[in-house]
């Protein structure tokens, strides 16, 4: 599959999952929510791997970073994100989340000693501009709290995060480990983390019961982790996880496509703007307008 087609089918799964994370929130703990999620998703990739007969024989070194992955990329990245979610609005993490781009490229220079393209920041920066844009009317709502600071810095660690083991899993793809068998292994540490979390917590364990919980929790699990981010790393093997990481501007577009239709969302002439401005700035970030490609610097 191209890159332009699993970039396509990461922006709708991952669009349709902000709406689904909702439904989670609230029914248990935020770290057992996630826990069940990618149990689920790593049991399905090892069975996908035992019967495409995959290796699963790794060295002990190769193991660390797969774990690092777990920890980073799905452990602390989605729980602080469904913690973050309960503080602040939408938009908010939907602006924030533009900084992944940032940080995967500063990281990828200073880890991979990969270049830093200049096409990659402009392109994230107009679609930052275009974030602000789309959901302009949303951040005139939000009054300072404490409630509000917190969920801000949660927020902004889990996008850390999120770049750390997005760079990480470049390095294991780098070596040759294919994607299922890395992601296979990310998630199953990730759920031995996430339990560990659980029990060290205290904790009572709640099970959900609305059915709408485990309608998502099957979403985020079977689409949402092991389709999503099966082409999300073969996206981030072809081109790099600094464009990769272009999708998280792209999927807030989807989340509003679909809330149009479900929620009533009204759109403006300022949110077809910040339409247009993020789909210009993916242009360039992808390297599509010429007058922006130059030498990367070293």
């Amino acid at each position: 599959m191209n890159s332009a087609l699993l970039f396509v089918l990461c922006t709708l799964i991952w669009g349709s999952t902000w709406i689904a994370i909702t439904f989670q929130i609230g029914e248990t703990s935020e770290v057992l929510a996630v826990a069940w999620r990618y149990t689920i998703a790593s049991v399905c990739l090892g069975v996908f791997c035992l019967v495409k007969r995959d290796t699963l024989s790794y060295p002990r070194h190769m193991h660390i970073k797969m774990a690092a992955v777990g920890l980073f990329l799905f452990c602390l990245n989605y729980t602080l994100l469904y913690i973050a979610q309960e503080h602040i609005v939408s938009a908010l993490l939907a602006l924030l989340s533009s900084s992944i781009i940032y940080f995967n490229v500063v990281l990828r220079w200073w880890w991979l000693k990969q270049p830093i393209k200049r096409e990659v920041v402009i392109g994230a920066t107009f679609g930052l501009v275009g974030i602000c844009c789309l959901f302009a009317p949303e951040f005139s709502t939000v009054s300072m709290s404490e409630g509000l600071i917190f969920g801000l810095v949660i927020a902004m660690v889990s996008f850390v995060s999120a770049a750390v083991g997005g760079v990480v899993s470049e390095r294991v793809l780098n070596l040759g480990v294919p994607v299922m068998p890395m992601n296979f292994y990310a998630m199953t540490y990730a759920t031995v983390f996430l339990y560990i979390a659980a029990l060290i917590s205290g904790g009572s364990m709640v099970i959900p019961t609305s059915p709408s919980f485990y309608w998502s929790l099957l979403y985020l699990a079977l689409f949402g982790s092991v389709l999503a981010f099966g082409a999300y790393m073969k996206l981030v093997k072809q081109i790099g996880a600094d464009k990769a990481a272009y999708v998280v501007l792209m999927y807030p577009i989807v989340a509003l496509i679909i809330s149009t239709f479900f929620e009533g969302y009204s759109w403006s002439w300022l949110s077809v703007l910040g339409v247009a401005v993020v789909l210009w700035g993916n242009a360039i970030a992808m390297g599509k307008v010429a007058m922006f490609v130059r030498k990367p610097a070293e």
